[in-house]
């Protein structure tokens, strides 16, 4: 039972993020104005309790949320092919940028706590 509530409340917020955003016009996506309200969600200890049970369930099934992915890279061999020297890149850079990004708000969070 406790997971369904954590799975509702994941659906809320993601609704309640999809409304505002177009209700008020915003440039950024429903899901991720929900994410951020899920994360200010996440201080009250009925919504930590069970989105934290729904959380453990979705990870423990988490590589069937892959199967998508590899069926259209399987259908889409062709295009891999003709673009997976750069579509590697991107990723690779992209993936170092947000490492990088990442270190240096830590290390300035750091800083702030030295202070």
């Amino acid at each position: 039972m406790q997971a369904l509530l954590g799975f509702t409340w994941l659906l809320a917020f993601q609704t309640l993020g999809e409304a505002l955003s177009r209700l008020f016009h915003l440039p950024f996506p429903g899901p991720v104005i929900g994410m951020l309200l899920l994360v200010i969600g996440l201080r009250w200890r009925a919504v930590r309790a069970s989105v934290q049970i729904a959380a453990q369930y979705l990870l423990s099934h988490l590589s069937l949320l892959f199967v998508p992915v590899g069926v259209g890279v399987m259908t889409h061999l062709g295009l891999i092919s003709q673009y997976g020297l750069r579509i590697l890149a991107v990723i690779v850079l992209s993936t170092l940028i947000g490492m990088v990004v990442t270190l240096l708000a830590l290390k300035r969070g750091q800083g702030d706590q030295n202070a």
